[in-house]
């Protein structure tokens, strides 16, 4: 080991620089971290430059800092990151890329490293007197890159890419195989083919090569303050430190800040702090980690409570803010960490907007997102991607600018188009769906015709065998192919019942640390959307070999328990099994069972046996799912008991035809054996989270929900009021007991909304390391357990197999040094979470995005889908908030009053309102039941949205007996009528008309026809002669 002296410049906290002279030591044992190394370099077992590449990348610093995100497309592997580059990244750059190298580096996938060249002593470079620090670190960089290239004997070519043209013509020709190439070489010469990063390149150097932009001082902003002083004044309390979330339906005007703790102790609140309109938030975005400095209480306000409707980001409606009811209101400050993301955007459909290009070739993009600010971008496409959907980042928001400054990234497709907004939703909830690589296949057993797999003896000798002492049984969603949890019930010898749970051993499989193991915890989660679904695992163990296949053997984690006839615990067992399923149920066949029906023809392993042989097999199945049932009410009561909440949830099934088509909008049923599964799994979840918590109280994995805050329940006590009942929201107990009370005879819909507005009021539960919190913390407010986990879908979260190697620690079958800290799981639930909230997120867009498209085609004036019963849910200065029992959706924006078209006015009360018009007046209560019409509401920007409109202040009566439908709403088995249209009798009537007349039929119609009811003049004066009876009636 060597000493040294390095020089350095630094700048203290008042912002002077300082000379700081520090030591330094050059060591000859530096580890490459390449395979290829022939040297004997020490190793900690994690070298990631692999010998099959064939070529390393070595960035030098300016390269690092501006093209970085081309280095982070999969395709680009081998990439040596010097600690020289590290450092300009740091010091120059900024903590994001920094951050994003590490990731990089940390990930096998990527094959990247870190070399320590300033700690090499063959490699390190004295930065020579007077030599300005960018040509040091070139030197530097080149010098290592001239090293490694000899430490690795000359195996592998080094591609070091910079941006310095005489560099480049300096000492290019300098060393043989190590090459000198800009970035553009770079790409153009390894990777023709990949049109992505070209186009990457093209706009980040169209973004670089703009050394000014278009500046604004008529907007405003205020400088940030220095980071010193705002860490100071945080830890005073002066400051408050929060994330920003930007109201969507209001985004020019509201903003709230929730508090991440500390801050302004003497204001005494908790409660989240409005920012009001653009100059108080200061060029934040939403999801940054601000600072906020407090307003005088002078200037505090209320929230924004008018409705409005946003077309292309431009609100509609004047802002009414409710006085009556101020909240903590601040400014942004400064900015702690910008969490900047990939933003889907398009192009103006103006025409004169899309044309006004400035000469630096500068064009404004409107985020796809409402809360997102529009984008100013470099880009000479904009002519032809005027219709597509694109991708771009934020690079940076000026003082001086009103709008910040991005680049784009590439394009997604044309807008309208499905697998366009499909794309678009996980792109905007940063889900990356990529196909399983070669190494993550390789690395798993096949399953063919050529090759099949079969169970290990040895692995079933170290194992419970199932299979021929339990029946045992799956019950799923019809069409589900990832069956990863099954069920088991049987009276024993001695009067008691055993209850078994078995799951698929994921765990055996996938291995800590493998390709497939890296993967998955990078997707945390199965996606599902409307029509598709993005796995978690690869497809040969996600739909085969962890799949727990009827008539298959299989690894599966058991949990069993013996239990009295009073369905007391008496004894549980955990452990690795082998098991067949010996039937593949669905949700509705059981339930059909149950309820005494004959479903032979919907369970087709009874297909071709014997009539006694079905009526044996049926009486068995039946037994155990009439007892998995009747524990299942034991369970649910007790934990009623202690307090669970029952909720609401609304689900929407979209039905779709073989060519993908939207055929029906189905409400999803809600049946006992829904209940039932639940329940045991349920079960099964708190008594492993049990097990775990006692093994490793300090690095277990559960899964708690928090206490949700007192003011998100406003709502649901103000509705509950509105017909005389009072909720108690101070516990969970309370509330649940509250709930149950609510009860309208008159109006079956009123407890569910309730408790569906009971479900809005609650904190989302969250996974946490054992360790992070104190045990009080534990409790799960929802359910009323004290311990909960996640342990019965290994298949489609990461979560469980991580349970799963703990529950295995626990009893012994498996070592715990592979077990996480606490601080490591900690992070990886964070991921975690993040993970599982994108997936909900994108789920509930794809959903909304399918009702936009079974409505889009159909006429609001003619076609009876469209017109619905509606249910005042929440009142506003402009308009109502509607729940639609028919496809039991609630309505988040505007459903509006038509305040215009009849020149009304509104006065709103208590719990009613009161429309105005020239020649009459209609009051509108909560929960009273109106007519609507639904319509789509097109947007070129954004996704499409539904539409309501007010047809008649009356309830709807259709010939769909939705009446009826919804007095069995609230009964366990709900028969949900189906609100189909044949539409393909129409298409054939119409084809048949068609080939009568002759196929130029329909030009000729659209020329001389008569026009449509709902587009003629005669049509629209009908309309206003009907409406005007209706308000004198």
């Amino acid at each position: 080991m060597i000493k040294t002296e390095k020089h350095l410049r630094v700048r203290n906290y008042r912002g002077q620089t300082v000379r700081v002279v520090r030591e330094h030591y050059l060591r000859e044992d530096v580890p490459c971290n390449s395979e290829l190394c022939l040297a004997g370099c020490p190793s900690d077992g994690s070298r990631t430059l692999l010998p099959m590449a064939t070529h390393y990348i070595v960035p030098d610093c300016q390269v690092t800092r501006d093209y970085l995100e081309i280095l982070e497309l999969p395709e680009i592997t081998g990439i040596l990151f010097l600690q020289t580059v590290l450092h300009s990244v740091l010091h120059h750059g900024n903590r994001r890329s920094y951050n994003n190298i590490r990731k990089m580096v940390k990930d096998p996938r990527q094959q990247c490293t870190i070399f320590a060249n300033e700690y090499c002593h063959y490699a390190y470079c004295e930065r020579q007197p007077g030599e300005l620090l960018k040509e040091w670190q070139l030197r530097s960089v080149y010098e290592a890159a001239v090293w490694y290239y000899n430490h690795l004997a000359g195996q592998v070519s080094i591609v070091m890419i910079t941006e310095d043209q005489e560099f480049i013509a300096k000492f290019a020709a300098k060393t043989r195989q190590v090459f000198l190439l800009t970035m553009q070489e770079y790409l153009k010469t390894f990777w023709p083919t990949l049109s992505n990063a070209l186009d990457i390149y093209e706009s980040l150097s169209a973004s670089l090569s703009e050394s000014t932009v278009e500046k604004d001082t008529t907007k405003g902003y205020k400088e940030y303050l220095p980071q010193e002083i705002l860490s100071a004044g945080i830890k005073s309390g002066r400051y408050i430190q929060g994330c920003v979330h930007v109201n969507k339906h209001r985004p020019q005007r509201e903003a709230f800040v929730q508090r991440a703790g500390g801050g302004m102790k003497e204001s005494g609140t908790d409660s989240d702090i409005i920012i009001s309109g653009m100059l108080a938030r200061n060029r934040a975005v939403d999801g940054d980690i601000v600072a906020v400095e407090l307003l005088p209480k002078s200037q505090w306000v209320g929230k924004i409570i008018s409705l409005t409707e946003t077309h292309e980001g431009i609100e509609n409606t004047e802002a009414m803010i409710d006085s009556s009811n101020v909240m903590p209101t601040g400014r942004v400050i400064g900015i702690l960490q910008r969490n900047w993301r990939d933003y889907v955007a398009s192009f103006s459909a103006d025409k004169e907007n899309k044309g006004n290009t400035s000469k630096a070739g500068k064009v404004l993009v409107i985020p796809w997102d409402y809360r997102i600010p529009k984008i100013r971008i470099s880009t000479r496409q904009s002519d032809s991607l005027g219709d597509h959907r694109v991708i771009v980042r934020i690079d940076s928001w000026p003082v001086d600018s009103q709008y910040p400054n991005g680049h784009f990234v590439q394009t997604l497709g044309s807008i309208g188009k499905l697998e366009t907004e499909i794309s678009s939703i996980l792109v905007e909830n940063s889900i990356s769906i990529r196909s399983f690589s070669e190494g993550q296949i390789k690395e798993l057993p096949s399953n063919s015709s050529d090759d099949p797999w079969t169970i290990d003896p040895e692995e079933v000798a170290r194992r419970q065998d199932l299979r021929d002492s339990h029946l045992i049984f799956s019950i799923d969603p019809k069409g589900c192919e990832d069956v990863d949890d099954t069920l088991s019930v049987r009276q024993l010898p001695n009067g008691n019942i055993e209850l078994g749970v078995h799951i698929a051993d994921v765990s055996y499989f996938v291995k800590p640390n493998s390709l497939t193991d890296l993967e998955a915890k990078s997707r945390a989660t199965t996606v599902y959307l409307a029509d598709r679904r993005y796995d978690m695992l690869p497809p040969i163990l996600s739909a085969d070999l962890c799949s727990l296949i009827g008539g298959e053997d299989r690894y599966a984690m058991s949990v069993l328990w013996q239990l009295s006839p009073n369905y007391d615990v008496i004894d549980v067992w955990y452990g690795r099994t082998v098991i067949r399923s010996a039937y593949k149920m669905f949700y509705e066949a059981a339930q059909a069972l149950h309820d005494g029906k004959d479903v032979r023809d919907d369970i087709p392993e009874l297909e071709g046996l014997d009539e006694e042989v079905i009526q044996e097999r049926l009486r068995e199945l039946n037994f155990s799912i009439s007892t998995l049932m009747s524990i299942a009410r034991h369970l649910k009561s007790k934990r009623e008991s202690g307090g669970a909440v029952q909720l609401e949830g609304l689900e929407i099934q979209v039905q779709l035809s073989d060519k993908k088509d939207i055929q029906d909008l189905v409400p999803k049923q809600a049946l006992e054996i829904h209940e039932t599964i639940a329940e045991c799994m349920i079960f099964a979840n708190h008594w492993v989270a049990k097990k775990i918590t006692e093994a490793f109280p300090s690095f277990a994995l559960l899964r708690h929900h928090p206490l949700p805050r007192q003011e998100h329940f406003e709502n649901l006590l103000y509705c509950a009021k509105s017909k005389g009942f009072s909720v108690d929201t101070s516990t969970n107990k309370n509330l649940a007991d509250s709930l149950d009370r609510c009860v309208d005879e008159k109006n079956p819909i009123f407890n569910k909304l309730l408790r569906t507005l009971a479900t809005y009021a609650m904190s989302n539960a969250l996974y946490f390391s054992t360790g992070s919190l104190s045990r009080d913390q534990f409790y799960h407010y929802g359910l009323a357990l004290d311990r909960y986990t996640h342990f019965t879908s290994p298949i489609r979260r990461y979560a469980d197999i991580i349970v799963h190697r703990l529950l295995m620690a626990a009893i012994k079958e498996d070592e715990e040094n592979l077990l996480l800290g606490n601080k490591e799981l900690q992070d990886l639930c964070d991921h975690i979470n993040h993970k599982n909230r994108a997936a909900q997120h994108a789920q509930r867009a794809s959903q909304e995005l399918f009702q936009a498209l079974y409505f889009k085609d159909r006429d609001p004036n003619t076609d009876e889908s469209c017109v619905v019963d509606a249910v005042i849910f929440g009142l506003r200065t402009n308009g109502v908030l509607v729940f639609i029992p028919r496809y039991r959706v609630i309505l988040n924006t505007e459903f509006t009053l038509h305040v215009v078209i009849f020149k009304s006015t509104l006065t709103k009360s208590d719990y009613s309102c009161t429309v105005t018009t020239a020649t009459s007046s209609t009051t509108f209560h909560l929960f009273d039941h109106i007519t609507a019409r639904i319509s789509v509401a097109a947007s070129h920007a954004h996704t499409s949205m539904t539409r309501f409109d007010l047809v008649a202040s009356v309830p709807y009566c259709s010939n769909h007996k939705e009446e009826n439908a919804t007095q069995r709403l609230h009964e366990k088995t709900d028969i949900v009528q189906e609100v189909t249209r044949d539409v393909k009798q129409e298409v054939a009537i119409s084809t048949e008309i068609n080939d009568e007349l002759g196929s130029d039929f329909n030009e000729l119609k659209s020329k001389y026809g008569q026009t449509k009811d709902h587009c003629s003049i005669y049509s629209l004066l009908q309309q206003f002669k009907e409406m005007g009876l209706e308000e004198e009636s």
